[in-house]
C-alpha cells in the first residue's frame, strides 16, 4: 500500500506545513442534522467567488498542501464545485469530498469523477432509523448507501464517516456489515461534539464515562474490519493512550501515537467566506485567523496568533485533570474543538480513554451537563458543567461550572515559537501502556521495562513461530499425496 499523502514527517511538523486542508465551500445544505456544528442550511453570506477560490488553491499549493477535502453544508450545492476539483487536481493536490449524499445523483457524481475527484466520504450515522432521525430527512440513509455503492463502482475511494453519540454504539456492528457490502474501504468514526445544533439536542451527546464501553467495541470492530478489507480509523477527538492507542494512530504500528492537536500546525480549515482557522471544526469566534480577502493566505498562516495555539501550547495551558496527567507534555489536552466547545477553554478534555480508565480505577466517572444554550449562528458553543461522581452515579464529588467569563485560546498572548517534535513514547512490554524512554519502571503496572521488553519480544517470536509452523502445515496439507 502506498503511503498516504497525509503521512506526516518531522519536516512537516517543524515547518508547520498545512498538509491537509478541509474547505467548507458552501454552507448550503439539503439535510437538517441534529449534530451539525455549523448549523448548515443556507448559503453563507459573502461566499468566495470561483476566481477567489482559485487564488486560494494556488496559495495552498505554494504552502505545500497535499490534500484538500471539500465539505459543506453540502458540496454539490455549490454550482462550480467540479471546477474547483479540477483546479485542485491541476496542481497535483489530492482532492476528496465529504457528503451527506442525499442528492448526489449519478450525473453529479460522474461530473466530479471526470473533474478528477479521487475519493468521497459519505456520512452515515447509524442504521436507517437512527440515521434518518439524526439527519432529519426520511430516506436519507437509503440514499447514502446507494451513493456509496455508486462511488465504489466509479472506481474512486469510497469511505464512510460516522459520528458516535449516545445511541450509536448498538448500531455499529451491523452498520459495518452494511458499509462493507456497499463497497467502503475506509471508515472514520468521531465523537459528536457539543457545538451548534448538538447543543440544542444535548441528549444525543455521548457521556465521557461511556468510553469504557465504546473504546473496546471500536477495537473489536477494527480487527473485524481488517479481516474484511475495511480500515477503521478514528478522528482526532477519539483516544487518547490507553490499551488501544497503537490501533488509532499507527493502525497497529506501536511506534506511532497521539502527539497533540494538529490544528494550525498540520491542518487548516477554510470557511466558505474565506475565513481561515487552524481546524475546520473550531468556533469562528476566538479561532478565526483572518480572511483571505484581507491578507495573503501564507501571511495569515505564518502570522495570525489565532492559528498558533497548537504550536505554542504546553503544560501551562492545561487545567483540571489534563494538567497533572502523565501524558500532558505529549498529548497537550487532546482535541481543542471538543474541550473548547464544552467549557469555552481548551486544555481539559474529559473525552479521553486514559482519563476515563484512571478515574474508574478510583471508583469515579465524569458527566457533562448543559448550563447555557448556544447562540443561533454557525460554530456557536454553549456552556457545560463537568460533574465528577461515583461510578454508580451517586451524589457528585465535584461540579466544575463553566468559566464565568470568555477565555481566549491558549498561546494568544505569546510570541510564536519554533515548532518542536513531540517526545516519542514506547509501549510497556507488559501492560502495553505508553511510557517515556527515560523510565526504567512502568508507572502504570510497576514492571521493570527492560525485563518486560525482553519477555514481550520472546512472546512475539514464539507467536510468529507458531504462525509459521501453521503455514507450513497448511502447505504440506495442500500438496498432492
Amino acid at each position: 500500500m502506498a503511503p498516504s499523502v497525509r503521512a506526516v514527517s518531522d519536516a512537516d511538523r517543524l515547518g508547520c506545513v498545512p498538509v491537509h486542508v478541509v474547505w467548507e465551500i458552501t454552507l448550503a445544505c439539503d439535510q437538517k442534522c441534529r449534530h451539525c456544528g455549523s448549523r448548515a442550511g443556507r448559503t453563507r453570506a459573502g461566499e468566495l467567488s470561483t476566481a477567489e477560490c482559485v487564488e486560494v488553491i494556488d496559495a495552498l499549493a505554494r504552502l505545500g498542501t497535499r490534500e484538500i477535502t471539500l465539505i459543506g453544508g453540502e458540496v454539490y450545492l455549490r454550482r462550480d464545485w467540479t471546477e474547483l476539483v479540477r483546479e485542485i487536481r491541476a496542481r497535483d493536490i489530492r482532492c476528496t469530498a465529504q457528503t451527506g449524499a442525499r442528492n448526489l445523483g449519478p450525473e453529479r457524481l460522474a461530473a466530479a469523477v471526470a473533474a478528477g475527484l479521487q475519493g468521497v466520504g459519505v456520512s452515515i450515522d447509524g442504521l436507517a432509523p437512527l440515521h434518518d432521525e439524526l439527519r432529519g430527512v426520511p430516506g436519507s440513509h437509503a440514499r447514502a448507501i446507494d451513493a456509496l455503492r455508486r462511488i465504489k463502482a466509479a472506481g474512486i475511494d469510497a469511505s464512510v464517516n460516522t459520528q458516535i453519540g449516545a445511541r450509536t454504539l448498538a448500531d455499529l456492528p451491523a452498520l459495518m456489515d452494511e458499509i462493507v457490502d456497499a463497497g467502503a474501504t475506509h471508515w472514520q468514526t468521531q465523537l459528536t461534539v457539543a457545538m451548534g445544533n448538538a447543543v440544542d439536542h444535548d441528549e444525543i451527546l455521548l457521556q465521557p464515562h461511556a468510553l469504557r464501553e465504546v473504546m473496546p467495541a471500536l477495537a473489536r470492530l477494527f480487527h473485524r474490519g481488517m479481516q474484511r478489507g475495511l480500515l477503521l480509523a478514528v478522528g482526532n477527538n477519539i483516544g487518547y493512550f490507553g490499551p488501544y492507542e497503537h490501533l488509532w494512530r499507527g493502525l497497529g504500528d506501536e511506534r506511532t501515537h497521539w502527539s497533540g492537536c494538529g490544528a494550525g500546525r498540520l491542518t487548516m480549515g477554510i470557511e466558505a467566506d474565506g475565513t481561515i482557522k487552524g481546524c475546520p471544526s473550531l468556533a469562528t469566534v476566538g479561532f478565526a485567523g483572518g480572511n483571505v480577502r484581507d491578507a495573503g493566505l501564507a501571511e495569515l498562516w505564518a502570522r495570525s496568533p489565532e492559528l498558533h495555539f497548537g504550536r505554542l501550547r504546553d503544560r501551562d495551558d492545561l487545567w483540571g485533570f489534563c494538567r497533572g496527567c502523565y501524558y500532558a507534555d505529549v498529548c497537550r489536552g487532546g482535541c481543542t474543538w471538543t474541550a473548547h466547545s464544552l467549557f469555552g477553554r481548551a486544555g481539559n478534555n474529559p473525552y479521553c480513554h486514559h482519563r476515563v480508565l484512571t478515574l474508574a480505577g478510583q471508583g469515579l466517572r465524569e458527566r457533562v451537563v448543559k448550563r447555557k444554550e448556544a447562540p443561533d449562528r454557525s460554530f456557536a458553543i454553549g456552556e457545560f458543567a463537568l460533574v465528577l461522581e461515583p461510578l454508580d452515579g451517586g451524589p457528585p464529588v465535584e461540579v466544575r461550572e463553566p468559566a464565568p467569563t470568555p477565555l481566549i485560546p491558549p498561546g494568544r498572548l505569546r510570541r510564536p515559537a519554533p515548532e518542536v517534535s513531540p517526545a516519542r513514547l514506547e509501549p510497556c512490554g507488559s501492560c502495553r501502556e505508553y511510557v517515556y524512554a527515560s523510565e526504567s519502571v512502568c508507572p502504570h503496572c510497576g514492571v521493570g521495562l527492560a525485563a518486560a521488553a525482553q519477555a514481550h519480544d520472546a512472546d512475539v517470536r514464539r507467536r510468529r513461530g507458531v504462525i509459521d509452523e501453521l503455514r507450513r502445515a497448511l502447505e504440506r496439507a495442500r500438496r498432492p499425496t
